[in-house]
């Protein structure tokens, strides 16, 4: 009684009806068969954890191949890829086993492999010929393969490829197994796809992160506080340092960040540069700002195209009234003058009206000269260079202003040497660069109580890295310059004067034009004594 219990017993837990004899032999059968399920879902589990990240595609078919031996006699397994309506050899497992190489293109015309993405059925083909019908059967006849399941692996309705796995034994797969391969494959299609979709958003995370290191100017990524999380190539190299983890508004000296809170704008000097400023606030989906993208263009040049231009514009104007002026006064410095020297000649005058008559024709023979420095200084045509001495260039503009200076009570003395070397350029620009110096230093003594105003105006060479330089410095002894303000002085629209009196330009402009003449510009200043500008010049030697 007990004995028909058990049997009974274990015929409701294995689902066996046996007899005493036949017990052991369909428990173990089905034992086996319950080992080979387990391990199926194994291989189905590992291909559903391959779609991880850092698993590759080789890693999981050599993973895949290496359990499925274990109860299913294989000997090859490999992967051809469908994209852009081509079918190529994209993976195979083992290495040795590969006939084709990777990235081969199978032909549409006599192939296994199209035959199952055509149909969208898979294929069980055994070769028992040695006659050639396939494109694939001559790579299987020299590896031995004898019995080839291919399955078509489809993703979201769409063909992606397909799945081909290879046995040595002539054998027939079960039902069992071919449901299993179905699974199987269907995972993987699965696995592949979404390799695909993680590899675009890499590549696209990687072009964006190019993009991002590879741009010219200055990105940051800071927290609302103003601490830099992230920032590019271009800041690392401006500021020469690490900068992840330091305030970028104590940096820059900047506005704070926590107060913005729509896309702002500045423009800011520093390092004796002018740069633009953007900031952009970042939202979560509860449109709560938790982090800010600041842009940072360095518009120095922009600036001192901007400023060129307005100047050379200004120039323009002040040549057309002067050439207008020119053109209304010369007829009657001409009747002046040609007068005055008929009268000199005649010499029938008194001793004092000869002396009057002299200074008509001096002082005719000087507004003659101030209009046509006045034109010469205010042309606009196309510089040419070509060489002049820089103690020329300084009469040139003394003509036209010094009378203004006498009457300011401002004292100019010249040491102009007669032995300099000359300079290669245009002496117009070089002259606009010397107004623009004796203004600013009028500018700089009329803002000084003091009753001795005096600007030197003075002209040297000097060697300096084995390299002659024509020097002219103009020194005044006004207000100065404030230290912390010296390294602004050049920026574009950048002034100390008041509103109205000053443009912010002169510097600037005259910083370009000696530049382009491959010189620069120094200065030295002392608040409230007084301050120095020196145009150093190549020195044209013969």
């Amino acid at each position: 009684m007990v004995l028909k219990e058990r049997e009974s017993l274990i015929g409701k837990l294995t689902g066996i009806q046996s007899s005493k004899k036949s017990y052991y032999s369909e428990l173990k059968v089905m034992v086996e068969e319950l080992k080979k399920k387990n391990m199926q879902l194994e291989v189905i589990n590992e291909v559903t954890q391959s779609i991880n990240i850092e698993m590759s595609i080789d890693e999981m078919l050599s993973n895949i191949f290496e359990k499925i031996k274990a109860f299913i006699a294989i000997d090859r397994i490999s992967l051809a890829l469908y994209e852009n309506n081509e079918l190529f050899l994209s993976n195979v497992y083992p290495i040795d086993s590969i006939h084709f190489p990777i990235g081969h293109q199978f032909q549409k015309e006599n192939s296994l492999y199209w035959n199952s993405i055509l149909s969208l059925e898979k294929v069980l083909f055994k070769l028992e010929s040695e006659s050639l019908t396939y494109e694939e059967e001559a790579a299987y006849h020299s590896l031995g393969i004898k019995s080839i399941l291919i399955i078509p692996l489809v993703s979201k309705k769409a063909v992606i490829g397909v799945l081909s796995i290879g046995s040595k034994e002539l054998n027939h797969f079960s039902e069992s197994d071919l449901s299993f391969f179905q699974q199987l494959s269907n995972q993987i299609a699965v696995c592949i796809e979404n390799v695909k979709l993680y590899q675009k958003v890499l590549d696209s995370k990687k072009e964006w992160e190019e993009t991002f290191r590879a741009v010219s100017d200055l990105i940051f990524v800071t927290d609302t506080n103003g601490t830099i999380l992230k920032c590019n190539n271009s800041a690392n190299k401006f500021f020469d340092s690490y900068i992840i983890g330091q305030n970028l508004q104590n940096l820059l000296e900047l506005p704070d960040l926590a107060i913005i809170e729509e896309n702002y704008y500045q423009e800011f000097h520093y390092k004796q540069h002018l740069f633009e400023l953007r900031a952009y606030p970042i939202t979560n989906k509860n449109y709560q700002i938790y982090s800010y993208i600041i842009y940072i263009i360095d518009i120095t040049e922009k600036r001192k195209m901007e400023a060129q231009l307005i100047q050379s514009g200004k120039l323009a104007a002040i040549g057309e009234i002067a050439a207008g002026i020119a053109h209304e006064l010369n007829n009657p410095l001409t009747a002046i003058l040609g007068n005055s020297q008929l009268l000199l000649r005649v010499g029938k005058s008194d001793e004092r009206t000869n002396k009057l008559l002299s200074d008509i024709y001096v002082c005719g023979k000087r507004c003659k000269n101030i209009i046509q420095n006045l034109l010469t200084f205010s042309r606009q045509d196309e510089y040419s260079f070509e060489d002049f001495c820089i103690n020329e260039a300084v009469e040139q503009v003394l003509d036209i202003i010094g009378d203004q200076f006498n009457k300011l009570n401002i004292t100019i003395k010249k040491d102009l040497p007669k032995n300099l070397h000359c300079v290669q350029g245009n002496i117009q620009q070089i002259g606009q660069i010397i107004l623009n110096l004796l203004i600013n230093a009028k500018d700089a003594l009329e803002e000084k109580d003091t009753e001795q105003k005096v600007i030197l105006v003075e002209s040297k060479e000097v060697i300096e890295n084995e390299k002659k330089w024509v020097v002219l410095s103009i020194k005044d002894n006004g207000c100065g310059i404030p230290n912390h303000r010296l390294q602004d002085v050049f920026n574009p629209f950048f002034t100390t004067k008041e509103p109205g009196k000053g443009t912010g330009l002169g510097l600037s402009v005259s910083l370009g034009i000696a530049e382009k003449h491959n010189g620069f510009i120094e200065i030295d200043s002392t608040y409230m004594e007084g301050s120095e500008f020196r145009i150093k010049l190549p020195a044209k030697c013969q």
